[in-house]
């Protein structure tokens, strides 16, 4: 019990990482109005779930926690970030998490990607890979819904029931995710990954990403 209260603890989207401070890309198409409501936002965060960087974030957590190279793993997320903002985003969660998990154990950091720092950290944990990746995946739904609530007329009751429909999509990307190696992950979400980079050119920004 104890372990899983830590797992959701660290990967809870009130763990203090910044993730509030991210869209991934998101805010993009909310602002040009290709992402106008609570439909279109529902949309957008299933299709990046199954298909996006959260499924490969999560592979990549469940090989660091499987005891594959974090150093390959790290490379693999840098040759796959589609865009520069996705590379920072990457680094600086991984620097901010690794850095509040140190402090909490009373030892020195070690900088990773964040997925590639999760993985370290929970592979002590005794919880079941699958667990820790659902939980991963629910934070990064719960960081884009998060984000359109602030930046659209979206009110709390549309992002949590948002959420609540996504449910019971999260445990089977998760048990999926777990299950494969590196040279099976892929990702194909174009239209994401270039609203992330046309943000990068944004003239307004209220999000890093």
């Amino acid at each position: 019990m104890d372990d899983r209260l830590r797992l959701v603890q660290w990967l809870s989207p009130a763990f203090p990482i910044g993730g509030f401070a991210y869209s991934q890309g998101l805010e993009e198409p909310m602002a040009t109005g290709l992402v106008p409501d609570a439909a279109g936002v529902e949309q957008w965060v299933r299709d990046v779930l199954r298909l996006g960087t959260p499924r490969l974030d999560a592979v990549v957590v469940a090989r660091t926690r499987a005891g594959d190279d974090p150093q390959g793993l790290a490379d693999l997320l840098h040759a796959m970030a589609s865009s520069a903002e996705r590379a920072v985003e990457l680094m600086e969660q991984g620097r901010a998490f690794a850095t509040l998990i140190a402090g909490i154990h009373g030892t020195a950091p070690a900088i990773w990607p964040y997925p590639v720092a999760v993985g370290l950290a929970t592979r002590a944990l005794r919880v079941s890979t699958p667990e820790v990746l659902s939980l991963l995946l629910h934070g990064a739904a719960a960081q884009l819904v998060s984000a359109a609530t602030r930046f659209l007329p979206l009110g709390q009751t549309e992002a949590q029931a948002i959420l609540t429909r996504l449910a019971p999509l999260i445990p089977e990307l998760a048990h999926e995710a777990a299950a494969l190696s590196v040279d099976e992950v892929t990702t194909f979400t174009p239209g994401a990954d270039m609203a992330a980079m046309r943000h990068e050119t944004l003239e307004v920004r209220i999000f890093r990403t």
